[in-house]
Formats: C-alpha cells, sequence, structure tokens
C-alpha cells in the first residue's frame, strides 16, 4: 500500500518515511503544504499522514481540497496542535484519526493499520488465486500446503498483484505502488523482483500465476 507523509520537519519526515518502509508500504514523502496538496490530489494513496502547521499551505486546507476533490482515503492528522478545539475541528474537517506529538511510532503505526483495515473491508479477507493464499492480517503467504517466506518488498509486491488480479500491471504502476514517488523508471528492480517473486510462487508448480504481457507489463491470473 501507498502513502504519502506531508510534514515540514525533515527528522520527523524521515523517521516515520523509515519505519513505514520497513512495514512494508510505499511511501513518498512532501516537505511543504503546496507539494503535498498536489501529491495528495495527482496520485493515488491509500492513505495520507498529515501535520497541519506546514509552510505555504496549511494541513486544514489541504485537508479540505483532498475532501473537495472527492478523494475518500484516510487522513492522519499528526501535528503538535493539542488542544480539544483543533482535535475537533481536525476531525469534523474530515480527517480520520488525529494523533499528536511528541508521538510513538508504534502507535502511529498501531492507528494507521487500523485506518487501513477500515478502509477495505472488502479486501481484509484472505486474498486466493489458484491455490496460493495471502493473508493481509498475519502476512502468512502459503502455495498449497507450503508456507513462503518472502521479503517485505516481494510480500508488497504480490499483494498487489493479488489485489488486482487480471489486470496489466505496467512496470510504472509497480513502481509507484511497491517503491516510491521519487523511484528511477529506468532501473530494472521491478523485473529483477517480479522474478524473485516467480521463482518462490510458481517455480515447481505446473499452472503459473504471473505473466509477463510483452509491451506493457506484468498480469497475475490462473491461466
Amino acid at each position: 500500500m501507498r502513502i504519502l507523509v506531508v510534514e515540514d520537519e525533515k527528522k520527523v519526515a524521515s523517521f516515520i518515511a523509515k519505519g513505514l518502509t520497513e512495514e512494508s508500504y510505499a511511501v513518498d514523502v512532501a516537505y511543504d503544504g503546496e507539494e503535498g496538496a498536489f501529491m495528495a490530489l495527482e496520485n493515488d494513496y491509500d492513505l495520507v499522514v498529515l501535520d497541519l502547521m506546514l509552510p505555504k499551505l496549511d494541513g486544514m486546507e489541504i485537508l479540505k481540497k483532498i475532501r473537495d476533490a472527492g478523494k475518500t482515503m484516510p487522513v492522519l492528522i499528526l501535528t503538535a496542535r493539542d488542544s480539544v478545539e483543533d482535535i475537533v475541528a481536525g476531525l469534523e474537517g474530515g480527517s480520520d484519526d488525529y494523533l499528536t506529538k511528541p508521538f510513538d511510532f508504534a502507535e502511529l503505526l498501531a492507528r494507521i493499520r487500523a485506518l487501513l483495515r477500515r478502509s477495505q473491508e472488502s479486501k481484509i479477507d484472505i486474498l486466493k488465486v489458484a491455490d496460493l493464499t495471502l493473508n493481509p492480517l498475519t502476512r502468512e503467504v502459503k502455495r498449497g500446503d507450503k508456507a513462503i517466506e518472502l521479503t517485505s518488498k516481494e510480500y508488497a509486491l504480490l499483494e498487489y498483484f493479488m489485489r488486482n488480479v487480471n489486470r496489466v500491471l505496467t512496470r510504472t504502476l509497480i513502481s509507484e505502488h511497491v517503491w516510491n514517488y521519487e523511484f528511477d523508471p529506468m532501473t530494472n528492480v521491478v523485473d529483477v523482483y517480479v522474478n524473485y517473486l516467480r521463482k518462490k510462487i510458481d517455480h515447481g508448480h505446473k499452472v503459473k500465476l504471473i505473466h509477463t504481457v510483452r509491451g506493457a507489463g506484468y498480469m497475475m491470473k490462473e491461466t
């Protein structure tokens, strides 16, 4: 899943991005309000972590732009503003949660996971393609009865494939959802990781699930 962090304090932003990346999320960071608003409106994010006190454009203005544009992804406000009035304004203004600084990363992560679960209620069941299963809650992956160990990026790539069965996924789409906004499209890392995944998912099985669509990208399908 892809998360946008809008935070002008670079140390805080780096801390959040590093932690979320280690949890297999693709993370983009914006350091001011104008950049944050542009990225939130132009890209397809699963969740936004939003500071309120930002240069160029206030966080509440960004939140209003997001909701006025009809975007429904969860927004978690993360700010030093801790008055009851600020919290009420944030929640009534369209945010889904409100966490004040200083914060513990474990709590932030738990809140993010809770918001993502609620926003994708139809998708939290075990994902299944042929005899391949993925449990989004436990992150357990099996092909038949055999458990498959995956790295964080391999897991993120597989989950993206399984949530988009029978859909052609271009290298650009994959890179944006599994890596981040600043990913270099000229590298072959997407192809490398698809090959890694194929070896773990398809090797030794008659039915191959990951297919190359020549000139377009990749697709997961049962036949």
